[in-house]
């Protein structure tokens, strides 16, 4: 008997919005769904992973991005049969500073926003123990509405993975010197990378306008709007 045919998988959920972590665990108890342990803090989720010894992890991408999938390699390695699923808000994972290959395999992944029906959760928490045993490829296993796909393809997908990552390190204030450092590139090389950005999301030129809080505004916006 598989976990799905006798008890439902245990699951520890990661979110560090409070409200979010109980009105998702609430609800999956609701759809019967054996929920052991709600952690809103990375301390948190080491200890209930150690304590409670979950079979599946559910986090919220926006739990700290690069963060989040750090906290679940450290997972695997205690436990390579750990099934994850994982929640965004946003399609493109280059917005956290990921590509695909960096997600832990087998790992099911969920958009908030093409989400109708909370049933998915349980697929996907069942699914997700079986893929782990498997060393599956991460799959999206809930896809983009047309619509949602379309303004992202049109959008996010057109820029490179350059243009993507100084786009979120100018969201997270830093300045084109300190960009520059970091990608090992000139500060006028910066400066036409951010002006070519600008272009791309027509953003007109306003000197009344501060570029890089708009900048910082349309990062946010494509991310999902975090909360922090």
């Amino acid at each position: 008997m598989t976990k799905t045919q006798a008890n439902p998988a245990r699951a520890l959920l990661i979110d560090d919005d409070p409200f979010e972590l109980a009105t998702l665990s609430a609800s999956l108890r609701l759809h019967s769904c054996d929920v052991v342990g709600e952690a809103s803090s990375v301390a948190l989720a080491e200890k209930l992973f150690q304590s409670l010894k979950p079979d599946v992890i559910l986090i919220d991408l926006q739990f700290s991005g690069e963060e989040a999938i750090e906290l679940l390699h450290g997972f695997r390695k205690l436990n390579p049969q750990i099934g994850i699923v994982i929640v965004t808000a946003s399609p493109d994972l280059r917005l956290f500073g990921l590509q695909e290959k960096d997600i832990p395999c087998g790992s099911q992944i969920i958009l908030k926003r093409s989400v109708s029906d909370l049933s998915i959760f349980s697929l996907a928490l069942s699914e997700s123990i079986e893929a782990a045993r498997e060393k599956s490829d991460a799959k999206w296993i809930s896809a983009p509405s047309p619509i949602i796909r379309s303004s992202f393809t049109s959008v996010l997908n057109e820029l490179t993975d350059i243009q993507i990552e100084t786009l979120r390190l100018v969201a997270k204030g830093l300045s084109n010197s300190e960009i520059a450092r970091v990608r090992f590139v000139s500060e006028k090389s910066v400066e036409q990378i951010i002006s070519r950005i600008a272009q791309h999301l027509s953003i007109p030129s306003d000197r009344n306008r501060n570029l890089r809080v708009i900048l910082a505004g349309e990062y946010y916006k494509w991310l999902g709007a975090p909360r922090h």
